[in-house]
């Protein structure tokens, strides 16, 4: 009687196990807060890049208005 209980208990612990370890289904886990930490860091980034691009972009006019201004500034002495 008492090996039937014994096998009885075992029995139970190991079906306990195989639910709480989730059997053989494979779940993928999603971490919302590196999802949300991942697109703060690419809004930052884009945000910087377009602080950029724009910079260089004036900077390029203000060279190109320049050199014009030399050109015309040459051609007239």
């Amino acid at each position: 009687m008492k090996n039937v209980i014994k096998f009885g208990f075992l029995v139970a612990a190991f079906g306990i196990f195989a639910v709480a370890c989730g059997g053989n289904a494979e779940q993928k886990a999603v971490d919302s807060t590196a999802t949300e930490a991942t697109q703060a860091i690419d809004s930052a980034a884009n945000a910087a890049n377009a602080a950029v691009n724009a910079t260089a972009d004036s900077a390029k006019a203000a060279v190109d208005s320049a050199a014009a201004a030399a050109v015309d500034t040459a051609a007239k002495h």
